[in-house]
């Protein structure tokens, strides 16, 4: 009985031993597949960081772009500021010439009546002349 409890005792010694062989390489397994994951997370990380970085830089780019073009735009609004009061001025001033040629005309208008008129009072001054 007692060399049969020596070899139970041994073959479970065996066992234990190969159920902790057994264990270890699981053990093994999962923390080579645990490095594998972290290393890929790395990897991802690394490359989301990278992107980041590259959104942040376009970022930058474009706000660079739309502080330029606010820039040459408040330029222009400045130009078009500038040419409306010129247009302005010269829209005053072609006012004031129409208004002055417009009396011209009437001034005109009148002359040549007055003209007219003398020129009938001249004949009939001519024709009485003649008569007498």
């Amino acid at each position: 009985l007692q060399k049969e409890l020596l070899k139970y005792k041994q073959e479970a010694r065996n066992l234990q031993g190969i159920k902790c062989i057994t264990f270890q390489d699981a053990l093994q397994q999962r923390l080579a597949q645990q490095d594998a994951s972290v290393l890929q997370l790395k990897q991802e990380l690394l490359r989301a960081n990278m992107d980041k970085e590259e959104l942040h830089n376009q970022n930058i780019d474009l706000q660079r772009k739309v502080e330029e073009r606010n820039r040459l735009l408040a330029e222009y609004k400045k130009e078009l500021g500038q040419k409306d009061r010129h247009l302005q001025q010269h829209q005053t001033k072609l006012d004031e010439i129409l208004r002055q040629l417009s009396e011209a005309s009437y001034q005109q208008v009148d002359l040549e009546r007055e003209l007219e008129h003398k020129e009938a009072l001249l004949a009939q001054c001519m024709k009485r002349e003649a008569e007498e």
